[in-house]
């Protein structure tokens, strides 16, 4: 690749600059964009308003979208569980009737 293709990438922003470090920002900072993005404000909005890049912004709202979904599932497989004891429970009981009823015959 010759220096002026190197330079125009340079200079359009498409090669990594060597040295920048990336901003880091609070849990509660990032919690508080992803319940703006909640609400009703745009990735653009957000952008102007905060200065942060919206890919970074995406990647908060999918995590939290993930964590979210995640505990969902976990409270309906508990539900699930609770039915199936429930019904356990109500079979054991009719089971301990049929072997008394059994246990007296003889």
């Amino acid at each position: 690749m010759d220096l002026l293709k190197i330079y125009n990438k340079i200079k359009k922003g498409k090669c990594l600059q060597v040295g920048k470090t990336s901003k880091r920002y609070t849990y509660g900072y990032k919690n508080t964009i992803v319940e703006l993005f909640n609400r009703g404000k745009t990735y653009s909005e957000l952008n102007s308003e905060y200065g942060i890049p919206k890919t970074t912004m995406r990647q908060w709202v999918l995590k939290d979208k993930n964590k979210k979904d995640g505990t969902e599932g976990k409270e309906k497989n508990i539900k699930e569980v609770l039915k199936k004891n429930a019904i356990l429970q109500e079979e054991n009981e009719i089971l301990k009737k049929a072997l008394s009823i059994f246990a007296k015959e003889k």
